[in-house]
């Protein structure tokens, strides 16, 4: 099959939920045909007929990570190999990595997803891609985007030496960079790297026109702090190596999952039961994957999931995505999740200039330490104490820590001494580099 844009639905080309889901049902036979070329979905579905109607496909049996796993690394490969464009693993946060692949035909999918900004990208950018290009596919990903749209990209990849902060903050100040890619994190310590190089963030980065973020949870609050210290708009991004992007987010801030390219679903594991929507784990059916189709496949993010209108007129369900974090942790009698304390923390004032944190979840007590500046020490531990007992319902122990101790200024101001091999060294020279770079 050649795919190209124009075979691929659009944004606006259906006007309500219902014919959304008429398009979904459309292309829903050809990739089940798909499916069944893999060797695993050849057992998986083996003896059940051909879904023809929604409660039909509601009856197929999920997909599990382990089952990728399992079939590692080519058990769910239905194309041949010749047609392959690129090979992938997840980061193997929650276990062992999953293995992806895609033809140039899928890319085709995968591109157009991720580009659908309400931002825009436009030949006029400069996008800097602060993500892996490694096995994950997140760098890749938003770099054939870009291209895709015209831009030029910057390939900052946040995994390479050659690549330290403040290589970061020169290439954002010196290339006029307008667009930018990565985790929310990354776009913090950019702050306090810019501010140790002598730059307000604010004000020294004229061109820069949005962050698009990604990767990890995100909470309104965060995403407040984030905007108020780069002075644009933060524009959320969401998915996976082993599909792509499934959501991006409208120009009145709410994120919305591709659902003319992927059917969803939510896995409510209390009862085993799955919903078109609600809150649960994320199940995800890709309508458009042909080297890898997947079938009601658990992500096992938390989210929630909901068929609402928006003025933005996409006529796309809305998702909040909670991650595995949602889950929490047990203090008390009560069950702490990373996104309720992350609110409390970027709650505060934003002259306590507080962007680094963290927590340890005991029987007794919350433990939490920030970063904040010894001005606003007292002040800021003491509010951060009184909300999470009053809003969380548990003890705090919150101690201030002085600026640079948990992202150490160090690592913000480095300038890494990269080097290709050698062996042959003169008589002042480190000989202990022989044969290797970094």
């Amino acid at each position: 099959m050649t795919q190209t844009l124009s075979d691929l639905p659009e944004l606006g080309q259906w006007r309500s939920f219902e014919e959304l889901t008429r398009l979904q049902d459309a292309q829903l036979g050809h990739l089940l045909t798909w499916a069944e070329r893999s060797p695993f979905y050849r057992r998986h579905l083996a003896g059940r007929a051909a879904p023809r109607t929604r409660a039909d496909f509601a009856g197929l049996p999920l997909t599990s990570k382990q089952d990728l796993r399992d079939a590692y690394p080519f058990g769910l490969l239905a194309v041949p190999r010749q047609r392959l464009a690129t090979y992938h693993e997840s980061s193997g946060t929650a276990g062992r990595p999953t293995a992806s692949y895609y033809t140039e035909e899928d890319w085709t999918d995968l591109a157009e997803r991720y580009a659908r900004k309400w931002v825009g990208i436009g030949p006029d950018d400069v996008f800097l891609v602060r993500t892996p290009y490694a096995l994950m596919i997140t760098g890749h990903l938003a770099h054939r985007a870009a291209r895709l749209r015209g831009a030029t990209v910057v390939p900052g990849d946040n995994r390479s030496l050659a690549m330290p902060y403040s290589r970061v903050v020169r290439v954002l100040h010196d290339l006029a960079v307008t667009l930018t890619w990565s985790m929310p994190t990354e776009t913090l310590i950019w702050a306090a790297a810019a501010r140790l190089a002598g730059h307000d963030p604010g004000a020294d980065f004229p061109a820069l026109r949005a962050l698009f973020v990604g990767g990890e949870p995100l909470t309104p609050a965060r995403r407040a702090r984030i905007s108020q210290l780069w002075g644009v708009p933060v524009v959320e991004e969401y998915g996976s190596t082993e599909t792509g992007s499934l959501a991006g987010e409208c120009q009145f801030g709410r994120l919305h999952f591709w659902s003319d390219r992927a059917i969803p679903e939510v896995y409510r594991p209390e009862d085993g039961t799955v919903v078109p929507e609600g809150s649960g784990q994320l199940v995800v059916t890709p309508l458009y994957r042909e080297a890898m189709p997947l079938v009601r496949y658990n992500l096992e993010d938390a989210v929630e999931l909901s068929y609402r209108d928006c003025d933005c007129g996409w006529n796309l369900p809305t998702i909040r995505v909670l991650g595995r974090s949602g889950f929490g942790y047990p203090v008390g009698d009560k069950r702490i999740a990373q996104h309720e304390l992350e609110t409390l923390v970027f709650e505060l004032p934003a002259a306590h200039q507080v962007m680094f944190w963290r927590a340890k979840a005991t029987p007794a007590a919350l433990r939490v330490e920030i970063e904040v500046a010894p001005e606003f020490r007292e002040e800021a531990t003491a509010a951060l104490t009184a909300a999470v007992r009053s809003r969380l319902g548990v003890e705090a122990e919150v101690r201030g820590l002085a600026p640079g101790t948990l992202v150490p200024h160090a690592a913000l101001t480095v300038s890494q001494d990269v080097v290709k091999p050698r062996s042959l060294f003169g008589p002042d020279e480190d000989w202990d580099k022989a044969l290797l770079y970094y």
